[in-house]
């Protein structure tokens, strides 16, 4: 009922191709929005800094890593690395008296500059040896900036980030570095929803499924592979700036270690291959889900009076969520963001179930 397709008729290319051509999509999505605007004066501030706006950052870079795995079908195991040097080079920008917004650009320049240059070398190999081309990124580039002074202040320095200046005004508010990050996350959404539909969005996905037959039809597969590292790069580079000014405030080599591209990695696999939607539950999922899991696992304790340990406390939460990331991926392999398309297609028929096969 609420996704009925009968009576919607499509006269013309342009409205076969719109973004949103269901009318109930339209809707959900302006609701999303308004409540997304005023997210600020509907949620409590701990909510709004603390849950939804590194959610926010965290589904940018989300995107930005399904570019390269769901749409291009390429493995990237440091893609914490690329946000690592966004996030140190506008850092060092913005210091140096660069204006923020240009600074933010050099430094998804930069993140750029050297997805592109190790991809050079890394896309000669195909599979598990990519995946561990991309992995020595990851290493690489944490060893030099946790050894080069000059980057990071040395081994276990906290390089501070100055107070966000967007526009010549000072950004000191949670409420304007939470549109800040809305604003990001909104622009990389429309860009990945736009690129379904271009040349370069078939290309990549040709790419993906037969690299050897794209080729046949004319796909040059290493330069289709270069953009999207190129493109995907700075989307992580901008996304690791944005963490940084908006949610943590200093930069340290631990918050972009091999641990968080495999976070990363999780995000983009629990929410589905080449899934914008599914990005955005990955990104919540894996952000949020321990955190709630152990709040809940405490108040049953209480409620039952049962005594649970501190080390148990510490640790059943962690065995919970896991175990629910391996029952939502055998319930459905190809992630959160296929199980809300298969609800949604039931949707669509209901109650005419026999149209369903």
């Amino acid at each position: 009922m609420l996704f009925r397709l009968a009576g919607i008729r499509h006269t013309d290319y342009a409205a076969d191709r719109a973004l949103f051509p269901i009318p109930a999509d339209r809707v959900m999505v302006a609701a999303l929005l308004v409540f997304a605007l005023l997210a600020p004066w509907t949620v409590s501030s701990l909510a709004l800094s603390s849950y939804l706006l590194p959610w926010l950052v965290w589904t940018s870079a989300t995107l930005g890593l399904n570019l390269i795995i769901g749409w291009a079908g390429q493995f990237h195991f440091g893609y914490a690395a690329v946000m690592a040097i966004g996030a140190y080079t506008t850092v060092h920008a913005f210091k140096a008296g660069i204006p923020w917004e240009l600074a933010v650009v050099l430094g998804g320049g930069m993140a750029t500059l050297i997805g592109v240059v190790f991809a050079f070398a890394a896309l000669r190999v195909k599979g598990l040896y990519l995946a561990l081309s991309t992995l020595a990124l990851q290493f690489v580039m944490d060893w030099v900036i946790s050894h080069v002074p000059a980057i990071s202040g040395g081994v276990g320095a906290t390089l501070q980030a100055p107070a966000m200046r967007l526009l010549g005004q000072a950004l000191k508010s949670e409420i304007g570095l939470y549109y800040v990050a809305l604003g990001w996350a909104l622009l990389v959404t429309l860009f990945m929803l736009n690129l379904r539909r271009t040349a370069l969005g078939r290309a990549l996905v040709a790419v993906r499924e037969k690299d050897f037959a794209a080729a046949v039809i004319g796909v040059q597969s290493f330069r289709y592979k270069l953009v999207a590292f190129a493109t995907s790069s700075f989307i992580g580079g901008v996304s690791g700036a944005v963490l940084i000014f908006t949610f943590y405030h200093a930069v340290t080599p631990e918050q972009f270690a091999v641990n968080v591209s495999i976070e990363l990695l999780a995000m983009v696999i629990v929410g589905g291959l080449a899934s914008i939607i599914g990005s955005w539950f990955g990104a919540g999922f894996i952000l949020l889900m321990p955190g709630q899991i152990h709040t809940l696992i405490e108040w049953a304790a209480k409620s039952m009076g049962a005594d649970i340990g501190v080390e148990t406390l510490a640790h059943l939460p962690h065995a919970v969520y896991g175990a629910l990331i391996v029952v939502f991926l055998l319930v459905e392999p190809m992630g959160l963001g296929k199980l809300y398309g298969n609800v949604r297609n039931y949707l669509m028929v209901w109650p005419f179930g026999y149209q369903r096969k």
